[in-house]
């Protein structure tokens, strides 16, 4: 193994276009080389160095837009700033919100290994630009797209091949996280209105940090007290329950962000100042079956628990060590799931379990929100260094629908050796047996985990109902703020079923106070075609 390098983010910046106005828009990739531009002025290096240093940029880590496909996008980012990039250092994340902490931890990983000199990870997006081009109906007189690329929506029906989510149009991330707050609710053994004001709580605490933050989206706006939050209504109508439109990421932003690193041996050649320096620690992440209906459970994540006790296990660390927080949010249940998991009191920690505000507060910008975690962080870490105080962060980075996930340890002094470590995950953990033997190999604590049963099989149904028992369920609203549409993920014997629920006394059985977990019903296929829909009901409805 050659030399071992200690790699350190040395400039961060984030940019905001706060207008949606078209005429004002600034497409993705212009989004990004502004936050680049003010990364690399964040070093605070003289116009010669600063040159140098850009001039050295060897790597480009691009956090995958949702607003604009592009072609070789992070070879446009290197042509923006005059660098030149090789293939093999071009990196284009996949899609989710894990994408900054993995792609910033990678990097970084890079670097330690000589691989890089100078490294930049970038993303942004103009979410909130394009939203008023689609009202308008007008086309962003933007690059050309890349068409050979899926276009992303997350609000859009579902499409692609036939599967238990397209067949009931189940899958979207205003369905899925519902279906973990659901559980957890009955889990927890909390009434409706216990749970739901557990939820608004937070994000009144979530929504009063994002206020302090000049690149919220909702910075100098009136702040939502809990009331507000909780409280359903035309401005605040139910999405998928047990969320109201204040408890859902908010998109429609424009927002990016940059980092960039390098090592402290280029950094002091260059004239960086320490003070600058922020130090990766370490990182891990792995993922959960993208497939929601093909989870052993809902009461947990297990690539979440393991990513978070696997960064601190690399890191020989523990929660009580850390200092900083952001946790992710686009929904209540990730931060809820994620304390549960570090052992945090979700509503009276003291340390403050964000630094942005989460999804709904400081803006959901698409894949990329992680990122401005991390600027924020490195600007928190760097104020401590003046008061001589060593203090550690820790970013949970969290994507798909609890599906992939990152955590990315930072320092504001360096680490005690300059082996920068390895992701000791595997890319995926979908089975029990796999994730005992991943907990097992990193000598991690096991009890810290909920370890379920092997993943049931989806059963076959007929038109003949047969007894089913609710595992979990939610209930999609229409704008009128009526139930529109009921999912319900099951159990017929030791198998799973997907259904959905049509008829209006069971949709509202399914969003009463009753505890709806555990209960039975009736479960039968509409019709004997295949890629018929399954439809539940408490009452034996279909054919006999």
């Amino acid at each position: 193994m050659g030399k071992q390098c200690v790699p350190v983010m040395v400039g961060v910046a984030d940019f905001k276009n706060a207008s949606t106005r078209i005429e004002d828009a600034i497409e993705p990739l212009d989004m990004m080389l502004r936050a680049t531009k003010l990364a690399l002025k964040d070093t605070s290096l003289s116009s010669f160095e600063l040159q140098t240093l850009q001039n050295n940029i060897d790597t480009i880590s691009v956090v995958a837009p949702w607003s604009w496909n592009y072609h070789d996008l992070p070879g446009l980012v290197g042509k923006g700033v005059g660098v030149e990039i090789e293939e093999k250092k071009k990196k284009l994340s996949h899609h989710g919100g894990d994408s900054p902490a993995k792609l910033v931890d990678g990097a970084a990983r890079s670097i330690a290994r000589g691989e890089a000199r100078v490294a930049l990870v970038v993303g942004g997006e103009s979410l909130g630009s394009l939203a008023s081009f689609t009202a308008t109906k007008k086309m962003p007189p933007w690059l050309p797209p890349d068409m050979l690329k899926p276009v992303i929506s997350l609000t859009s029906p579902l499409k692609g091949p036939q599967t238990a989510g397209t067949i009931h149009k189940v899958g979207l991330p205003i369905h899925v996280y519902p279906l973990y707050e659901n559980v957890y609710r009955s889990s927890h053994h909390q009434s409706l209105v216990q749970n739901h004001h557990e939820s608004a709580e937070l994000y009144e605490k979530f929504a009063q940090i994002a206020s302090k933050n000049e690149y919220a989206w909702s910075y100098a706006r009136p702040t939502p007290t809990a009331e507000e939050i909780a409280n359903v209504g035309k401005k605040n109508r139910m999405i998928c329950f047990p969320y109201p439109l204040l408890m859902n990421a908010f998109n429609n932003v424009n927002l990016s962000a940059a980092c960039v690193l390098t090592s402290t041996e280029y950094a002091r050649e260059l004239g960086i100042r320490e003070e600058k320096w922020v130090f990766p620690l370490g990182g891990a992440g792995t993922s959960d079956c993208p497939d929601f209906w093909l989870r052993p459970t809902y009461i947990s994540s297990p690539a979440l628990s393991l990513s978070l006790s696997a960064a601190l296990n690399i890191t020989n660390l523990k929660p009580d060590n850390i200092d900083i927080f952001d946790i992710y949010s686009c929904f209540p249940i990730v931060p809820k799931l994620a304390c549960e998991s570090l052992g945090l009191d979700l509503l009276k920690e003291k340390r403050p379990i964000t630094v942005l505000g989460g999804l709904t507060s400081f803006g959901g910008a698409g894949n990329n929100y992680a990122m401005h975690s991390i600027t924020e962080i490195a600007r928190q870490l760097r104020s401590s260094k003046s008061s001589g105080s060593e203090k550690k962060a820790l970013v949970l980075a969290n994507g798909g629908v609890l599906t992939y996930q990152h955590v990315l340890i930072l320092s504001s002094f360096p680490p005690p050796t300059k082996k920068y470590p390895e992701n000791p995950l595997p890319p995926t953990t979908y089975t029990p047996s796999n994730f005992l033997q991943i907990a097992d190999a990193q000598n991690l604590p096991l009890e810290t985990f909920t370890i379920s049963a092997a993943v049931p099989e989806l059963v076959v149904l007929s038109t003949t109902p047969v007894e089913g028992v609710v595992e979990t369920f939610t209930v999609a609203y229409a704008r009128d703020g009526m139930p529109e549409l009921g999912f319900v993920v099951g159990r017929v014997g030791e198998g799973r079923f997907v259904a959905n629920v049509v008829e209006k006394l069971d949709l509202k059985e399914l969003v009463g106070e009753k505890h709806t977990i555990g209960r039975k019903g009736w479960v039968w296929k509409e019709y004997a075609e295949e890629g018929s829909r399954s439809l539940f009901s408490f009452e034996q409805r279909g054919k006999l």
